[in-house]
């Protein structure tokens, strides 16, 4: 089949994955799609192979590895926190995958690139609102279309990010700043043997603007969807509700989480894990091939691009027994699932370097929006389209009661 011009072939099930994930880099090469590239920048972790691809990996697990996140949980606590007091607390009603949207923009924007609330916080996150409406749109760059208003708003953003890498180099430079601050200031620091700098101004700006890109609607489509499924499986919910409510006893009133509370949320996490199954925010992952090879009998040519379908091998009985059953059990012994099977994060050396950022986000967050709200949905018959990220016509909206109730002076 031909795809934007390209002809391509369409790969799925559990061999697909694994040669996807592990196919040498001089076979196939990273590609995404023209305007995810043009909006994205040439110099992203999804657009380099072999050597760089590993380079650039690495430099981003120096921040983004568990055992340097564990110190950034109370940050990230104290975000989540005060999203809850200034959009859910002393309201009826809350339009859930928006307001996810946001918390998730807001902790990226504090751990990520260092920007606090205000003025500059707002403008980004109007800026992103503005390319993810054309981040696979058709690459027409007219005006009043949407690409053309997500390539102006990429722009502006990159604009803003060069701007703050200059004010943190010379921070770092000053003493004001330290190395491990936030992902700007660590990318900063990182050298070569030779003690050059690892990365350029543009490899930083351009891994910036795609893991924001890929935190935002990836981490806030999965809360959204927990909220559903909370909403409509009261054994899931009951599940989860006690979990965490175990972990909100053994804390003083207003103590911050640990990474240690965390490692406790093994229930929680296996619902987000089957949420992800069931639907995983993007279906569709590109490569480019770069020479002639043979794929189960059939020669794929150099030129061609490849398409891996990720939800295919999620809802394949074989693998995944009554696959379109939700059931967090699946996920309740570690190394039941067959390997390359569950890929919502990717697999092999190809797996996604932000998974333990949004693992801790989305913990986090549940454990503070069980422990303070009930919710129900105002539509429960509601369903979701794709374009091409799962959304709700709604905004999923729902009907929110403080467990705790609010102080009136």
């Amino acid at each position: 089949m031909s795809i934007l011009g390209t002809p391509t072939v369409f790969l799925h099930g559990q061999a697909a994955n694994k040669f996807f994930f592990t196919c040498d880099s001089n076979i196939l090469s990273n590609k995404q799609p023209s305007p995810t590239r043009r909006i994205c920048g040439e110099r992203n972790i999804l657009e380099l192979s072999g050597h760089e691809h590993k380079r650039l990996r690495g430099a981003l697990l120096s921040f983004l590895k568990p055992e340097v996140l564990r110190q950034y949980v109370s940050k990230m606590d104290e975000e989540i926190r005060k999203h809850f007091e200034m959009h859910w607390r002393g309201k009826n009603k809350v339009l859930a995958m928006p307001s996810m949207k946001t918390l998730t923009f807001n902790v990226m924007s504090s751990l990520l690139i260092g920007i606090e609330q205000g003025a500059k916080r707002d403008v980004l996150l109007d800026l992103f609102h503005k390319i993810m409406e054309g981040i696979l749109s058709v690459p027409i760059n007219l005006p009043f279309t949407r690409f053309n208003r997500s390539l102006q708003a990429s722009a502006k953003t990159r604009t803003i990010l060069m701007n703050l890498i200059q004010e943190k180099r010379a921070a770092l430079e000053h003493a004001t700043a330290f190395p491990k601050q936030d992902l700007i200031t660590t990318l900063l620091s990182l050298r070569n043997e030779d003690n050059s700098v690892a990365l350029s101004d543009e490899e930083i700006v351009d891994s910036l603007v795609l893991i924001m890109i890929a935190g935002y609607d990836t981490t806030s489509n999965l809360l959204s969807f927990l909220i559903r499924i909370s909403a409509n499986d009261p054994s899931v919910y009951a599940s989860m509700i006690q979990e965490q409510e175990e972990i909100a006893k053994s804390k003083a009133c207003g103590e911050l989480l640990t990474w240690d509370d965390l490692a406790r949320m093994k229930c929680t996490w296996r619902v987000a894990m089957e949420s992800l199954r069931m639907t995983p925010p993007a279906l569709i992952l590109y490569r480019k091939v770069l020479k002639d090879f043979e794929y189960e009998g059939y020669l794929i040519p150099k030129g061609w691009q490849v398409m891996l379908s990720t939800s295919m091998t999620h809802m394949d009985d074989n693998i995944f027994p009554d696959a379109s059953k939700f059931d967090p059990k699946r996920f309740e012994i570690q190394g039941s699932v067959p390997p390359y099977s569950f890929v919502a994060f990717g697999g092999g050396p190809r797996i996604c370097p932000g998974m333990e950022f949004a693992r801790l986000e989305t913990l986090i967050t549940i454990h503070h929006l069980v422990n303070r709200f009930t919710w129900k949905l105002c539509r429960p018959g509601m369903s979701f389209c794709r374009e091409p990220f799962p959304i709700f016509k709604d905004g999923l909206e729902i009907e929110i009661e403080p467990k705790i109730p609010v102080k009136v002076n």
